[in-house]
């Protein structure tokens, strides 16, 4: 199936789509991080949003950087459909939406995204990678791009914060923008699971290695409690040792 047939198609998907779109609008399910993440969002500061689905993190990160740059990754035409009216409604006027996936090396790949059983589509669980959960799911081929590749092409000489919600393939993004992290050393605001992990054959275990050897110590969200080991499917936020 191609991208543009991911587009609502029968009533029950453009029922869901319009729900999707009212609920990026209007629901501010982050909006308790503001206080956690505003030290480390200045108004001027440039921030990636990788896997931004409907918009909430961009919204959010284009408020406390009203003088920034947001740059919305989201390789899902579905996903992008949402994202839109989201951002418009919003005034969110200084977030660039990518039309791209992020790996560990450039290319093309297959993201699927499941149904749900009223018939909508489960595009904030789309991910590359085979699906594991017996779940029917529409496949379609996308831009696979990496980090550094992308922060080159973006001429991007800062960058102040990253956020990964890419279910599961939040290592392959790291591997694969080593040069950027090392070079700008920004906190990372990720998601962990090792269930999702799996898909990409990586494991909670690789994920802590790879950042020791970058330099980052992960925090427990939202208490701020070090983090040593995996504890759990959680979002965690990576600042660089000393921080």
């Amino acid at each position: 199936m191609t991208s543009a047939e991911l587009r609502p198609t029968d009533f029950a998907q453009r029922v869901g789509w319009t729900t999707h779109v009212l609920k990026a609008i209007f629901a501010q399910p982050f909006a308790d991080l503001a206080p956690l993440l505003a030290p480390m969002i200045p108004p001027d500061a440039v921030v990636i949003d990788v896997g931004a689905h409907g918009g909430q993190f961009s919204k959010l990160f284009s408020r406390l950087a009203p003088r920034g740059r947001i740059l919305a990754i989201e390789p899902s035409a579905y996903a992008r459909s949402i994202l839109g009216p989201a951002l418009r409604w919003s005034r969110a006027r200084n977030v660039e939406v990518w039309p791209v996936g992020v790996s560990d090396a450039p290319g093309r790949a297959s993201l699927l995204t499941p149904i749900k059983r009223k018939g909508d589509l489960g595009f904030g669980l789309a991910h590359l990678g085979a699906d594991a959960s017996g779940r029917a799911c529409v496949a379609h081929e996308v831009e696979i791009t990496t980090l550094d590749a992308l922060v080159s092409k973006a001429g991007l000489e800062r960058l102040d914060f990253v956020k990964m919600d890419i279910e599961g393939w939040e290592l392959n993004a790291v591997r694969g923008g080593l040069e950027t992290l090392r070079r700008f050393s920004p906190p990372i605001y990720m998601e962990v699971n090792h269930a999702h992990l799996a898909r990409a054959g990586a494991t909670p275990e690789a994920v802590w290695a790879t950042m020791a050897e970058l330099g980052y110590a992960a925090r427990s969200t939202p208490d701020q409690r070090p983090a040593d080991a995996y504890a759990g499917p959680a979002d965690y936020l990576w600042l660089p040792r000393g921080d």
